[in-house]
């Protein structure tokens, strides 16, 4: 390429184009094309604001428009033209638009800077992310309000330091799992609102001395109002640290529900069966089905959290106002909001598809002594025990039924009462599993009935 063509869009400063190295590190072109949407409405709004204020005649902003239309078009249809040499996506739209419309194209550049310009792009683009991971959310608690509405009598072990704890409800693990998302769902919805302002107008970082109206262009895309200082407007990026920060919380809480999905679907627990849309086989083991898409998505933290440190260490440092690092900004968000999206995906047909064992569960429930809480608590509540006293008295059963390989409900009355003689026969009605579940009926609690009212609460929420 020749120096003149290679500095065609940057007017006389330099004499001599970048050499090849150079080229290569500076252009962006390669991922901000992403933004190329964005960057297109971006600059339909400042043309149109441009005009309204008597800066661009209506001829113009009309060639302009629809030069970008055109230039839009193209980039949909797979037709468009990118060039290394111009740098970025907003190089190459406006070299683009010269192309179509002429000696126009050259006045939208008015009272902008690609500083402005990129940071307009990439919060609509994140402000986007935001949306979708919202929608992606919604579907996957609706998904878990349907496991939970089937199963909300269905027990199950509940585990403390994955050793069998007391009994729960199915439906009550998978509430657990519907706020653990619902925070994600507002931690989204918090940080669109706090990004929703408009950078465009704030120019290279101190104004412009055109008489611009930056509430216009801000109304025009969808923005609450423009950023109040042009300096931190081109400068600041916490609205992909928040997002990513987001996503990062989010893809934990994929992660370890994944973890979950592969440990119940083995042989070993067999408490759900997952689909075969997203399971694989073995290449020489034909009994296999491998839960392949929750160990993909128990993975994708790694990647989204390592896209939040590689952002915060990129900015760390930064002075105001703009500075080429940020242009490091935008890879590793694009990486992790599309393997957000991805898992939230994955999560949401899995938990739709798959299969609760309810007999494996209730078999579970059963085992480990997980009533011993329940005698614990009948000791204190029927027998006016201090609970330290209960305790050892539970645990010396335990220990007898552990012994003789039975459950506690195995021992007979007079074993109990060979270790504390006012034991009753009322013990037995709290030492089934169904009886457990049935009296946590604390709000939040395991009991079915409250269970059924949290999805209640949560559908009326969900609308």
């Amino acid at each position: 390429m020749s120096d003149k063509s290679s500095n065609a869009m940057w007017g006389g400063r330099f004499s001599a184009g970048p050499d090849a190295i150079m080229e290569a590190i500076n252009a962006s072109i390669g991922f901000d094309k992403r933004l190329y949407a964005q960057d297109i409405e971006g600059s339909k709004a400042h043309a149109t604001m441009l005009a309204v204020q008597g800066i661009l005649t209506e001829d113009d902003a009309d060639a302009i428009r629809a030069g970008l239309d055109k230039v839009r078009a193209e980039i949909e249809a797979g037709d468009f033209p990118f060039s290394a040499a111009l740098e970025d996506i907003h190089m190459n739209t406006e070299s683009r638009l010269k192309d179509i419309i002429g000696e126009p194209a050259g006045r939208l550049h008015t009272a902008r800077s690609r500083n402005d310009q990129v940071a307009t792009d990439f919060r609509l683009w994140v402000r986007d992310q935001c949306d979708a991971a919202i929608t992606g959310l919604e579907a996957l608690i609706r998904a878990l309000l349907g496991q939970a509405e089937a199963g909300a009598d269905w027990v199950m072990p509940g585990f403390t330091h994955l050793q069998t704890a007391q009994p729960v409800t199915w439906g009550h693990h998978m509430m657990a799992y519907v706020e653990m998302f619902a925070r994600d769902k507002s931690r989204f919805e918090d940080a669109r609102t706090r990004m929703n302002e408009s950078p465009l107008g704030a120019a290279a970082l101190a104004g412009t001395s055109f008489p611009i109206d930056r509430h216009a262009t801000a109304t025009a895309l969808g923005f609450d109002r423009p950023a109040a200082n042009s300096l931190d407007a081109v400068s600041d990026r916490d609205f992909a640290l928040e997002f990513l920060s987001a996503s990062s919380i989010c893809a934990v809480h994929l992660s370890r529900m994944a973890e979950e999905l592969v440990i119940w679907s083995s042989a070993q627990f067999r408490f759900v069966v997952l689909s075969d849309r997203f399971s694989t086989g073995s290449s020489i083991m034909p009994q296999k089905k491998n839960p392949d898409a929750a160990e993909l998505i128990r993975a994708k933290i790694g990647r989204i959290l390592g896209a939040t440190v590689a952002l915060f260490t990129v900015m760390k440092g930064l002075p105001l106002a703009y500075s080429k690092d940020m242009q490091e900004d935008k890879e590793q968000v694009f990486d992790a909001a599309d393997n957000l999206l991805l898992s939230l995906a994955a999560m949401e047909g899995m938990v739709r598809d798959m299969a609760a064992n309810r007999p494996a569960l209730e078999a579970a429930a059963a085992s480990g002594f997980s009533t011993a809480t329940d005698l614990a608590d009948w000791l204190v509540r029927e027998l006016n025990l201090p609970f330290r006293d209960a305790h050892h008295v539970t645990g010396t059963l335990v220990a007898m039924a552990e012994e003789r390989r039975i459950d506690l409900p195995d021992l007979s009355l007079e074993d109990m009462q060979s270790v504390h003689p006012q034991i009753n026969e009322g013990v037995f009605d709290v030492l089934g599993v169904h009886n457990s579940v049935a009296s946590r009926m604390s709000y939040g609690g395991t009991a079915p009935e409250q269970v059924r009212k949290q999805i209640a609460r949560w559908k009326e929420k969900l609308g």
